[in-house]
């Protein structure tokens, strides 16, 4: 996994930068992993007080990468899928340091979700939000279908988790999911910004407070694992087996 995923620590914050421009930032296992190890070993790390989460200028990410999903994914029906995947979206929901996404361009599946369990998001006049999961025969991972109505509302949750309809920069400010849009490839300096500002409040406060506004881990980690259990089950379903030879057949078209 050389270069697909940068990790390093500018003053007291950790950027996170997918870099796979190749392939739009797909995520693959490897990526997840490299993440999730990044987050983890910043929580007991007392010199790194915030986090960035950016795709660079153009793309944030298109998502899981399909290819390498169904490779590491299992017909088994009473183990976890793609494993990797899932330790990111548990290193999500026991963070305990405040994240910021710097979202320019697309963001597709998890690329939406995990936004969820940020604290801050810029978006660029031109990012889109999407969770095509139902096109695909699957349903919402990453706790989405526990966050999403909590954030936006249940219209406008189940427009995108079930109908997959594309949210807009914009509609995505106005519905709660973006902070602040910014013009593009100004996402990640702005992130800089907001991160020295969190950086430069009192850490425990912050730390307390963070905490009294987001819901509890087990709460998160529950759903994460009820949707994974549903989703492993809907990736053996049929309607799901036709959508990915549609997709693949079409992808070599």
């Amino acid at each position: 996994m050389p270069g697909q995923l940068i990790v390093t620590d500018e003053d007291a914050t950790r950027v996170i930068t997918l870099r796979r421009p190749e392939k739009k930032n797909a995520i693959t296992q490897d990526m997840y992993r490299a993440m999730s190890d990044a987050i983890d070993t910043a929580q007991n790390n007392p010199g790194i007080r915030c986090m960035i989460i950016t795709g660079g200028s153009g793309v944030f990410t298109a998502g899981n990468d399909l290819e390498d999903f169904l490779k590491d994914s299992t017909s088994e029906p009473d183990t976890p899928r793609a494993s990797n995947a899932i330790k990111f979206l548990y290193s999500l929901a026991h963070n305990a340091k405040p994240i910021i996404a710097a979202v320019d361009g697309v963001a597709i599946g998890i690329g939406t979700t995990m936004l969820f369990h940020c604290d801050y998001v810029l978006a660029s006049k031109t990012a889109t939000f999407a969770t095509p999961f139902i096109h695909l025969g699957l349903v919402p991972e990453g706790a989405s279908s526990l966050l999403m109505p909590r954030t936006m509302g249940y219209h406008r949750a189940f427009a995108t988790l079930v109908m997959g309809r594309t949210i807009s920069a914009d509609d995505a400010r106005v519905a709660g999911l973006v902070n602040v849009v910014v013009s593009p490839g100004h996402t990640e300096p702005e992130a800089r910004k907001v991160a020295r500002e969190i950086c430069a409040l009192p850490a425990e406060a912050v730390a307390i407070s963070r905490r009294l506004l987001r819901l509890p881990p087990e709460d998160l980690t529950r759903r994460i694992d009820q949707e994974s259990h549903l989703f492993g089950e809907r990736m053996r379903s049929a309607e799901a087996v036709e959508a990915f030879k549609t997709f693949f057949s079409r992808k070599k078209a």
